[in-house]
């Protein structure tokens, strides 16, 4: 279906509301009985959420069950405090709400008010729909979600222990012993390649699809109201969508947003891993999808607010817009975008006994 213009979107959905309550009995028994459904008005081709990877699919449930229990296990840091968790809590949309990421070293609180030693660069990316991607990490510089789940243990400002030494803490623990011949039948060992495995299978079941944005894609157009639609078709128009591109709305893509440094860091971005100096300051795209629950924002964390985030974005456009558009364009972003429902499951406990990050409304005073 080819685009249309933005006001001719919204008429099309005011005629598609008055034809019938979708709430009404008919409109329920015509829905189970698959009735079809209005076709969306989008300002770009419509495009199906992309299926799993072959790796993704037919995993065993003992080993995401593992890897959920991996990931917020302390067991795997030098202190045995800090967690894969600790950086990206299911409280703070996958990412931990502070604008640098801090490693071990800073005791068990996660979140706001988390202070140590080992503050890194960067800010914490959310972990939604990694499934999809290509490139790993703000600079892309990892193409594995196994190789990167081994990557925080080997830097000494994150977890800082030696995978080798990971493996010999795990195996002196039963449970775990067990847990590891259950999730790799096949190769039932406490090993590096089974733990990166089974933090890589975990984190690959965060997959984010059912938003607002994806009822309305599949053609329920009552759950967008007329600023919704506006505020879509403006994203378009301002090119958000050319880099964060739908469904995913993100991309493999790399660019330079003019976002100021912090005082005392240097940080070239994918230049790192390039080496060019065209690629100075350039970063992934990172997705939409959640953001409106991962503040702060940019590769440093240095905009709080998802509203200037958005200013900023269209100031780099060099397009003239408003203030309302700019609103428009920040609900869309904000409200469209929203699917947590596959966000990670805390468990109550971790084989080691160690206590998980203290993190969210569940401990006093957070």
């Amino acid at each position: 279906m080819a685009p249309i213009s933005r006001a001719a979107a919204v008429s099309v959905l005011a005629l598609i509301a008055a034809c019938g309550d979708p709430a009404s009995p008919q409109a329920e028994q015509e829905e189970r009985h698959g009735a079809p459904e209005a076709s969306p008005s989008l300002p770009w081709p419509l495009t199906q959420f992309p299926e799993l990877p072959e790796i993704a699919r037919a995993v065993p449930e003992a080993r995401v069950e593992l890897g959920n229990l991996l990931f917020y296990d302390p067991i795997l840091s030098s202190d045995q405090e800090t967690a894969c968790a600790t950086c990206h809590s299911e409280f703070r949309g996958m990412s931990d709400a502070l604008p640098r990421a801090v490693g071990n070293g800073a005791g068990p609180l996660a979140g706001p008010g988390r202070e140590g030693p080992n503050t890194l660069r960067r800010n914490s990316p959310a972990l939604f729909n990694l499934a999809f991607r290509r490139m790993l990490n703000w600079d892309g510089g990892v193409e594995s979600m196994e190789e990167q789940a081994i990557l925080p243990l080997l830097a000494a400002d994150e977890l800082n222990l030696d995978p080798k030494d990971a493996v010999a803490e795990l195996k002196a623990i039963p449970e775990y012993v067990e847990l590891f011949a259950e999730a790799f039948p096949e190769n039932p060992g406490v090993t590096v390649d089974n733990l990166a495995s089974a933090l890589a299978a975990f984190q690959r079941t965060m997959v984010s699809n059912r938003s607002l944005y994806d009822a309305y894609a599949r053609g329920e157009t009552e759950v967008f109201d007329d600023e919704l639609v506006e505020g879509m078709f403006l994203f378009a128009e301002m090119g958000c969508s050319d880099c964060h591109v739908p469904p995913l709305f993100e991309s493999d893509t790399f660019a330079n947003r003019n976002i100021e440094e912090h005082e005392g860091v240097i940080d070239d971005g994918r230049a790192e891993v390039t080496g060019s100096t065209d690629d100075i300051g350039k970063f992934r795209t990172p997705t939409l999808r959640n953001v409106f629950d991962t503040e702060p924002y940019f590769h440093n964390g240095s905009e709080k607010e998802l509203s200037e985030a958005v200013r900023h974005e269209l100031e780099q456009s060099d397009l003239p817009f408003t203030d309302e558009e700019a609103y428009l364009i920040y609900r869309f972003i904000d409200e469209a975008l929203r699917d947590d429902s596959r966000s990670a499951i805390r468990p109550r406990n971790v084989p080691s006994g160690l206590p998980t990050p203290l993190d969210g409304p569940i401990f006093p005073g957070r």
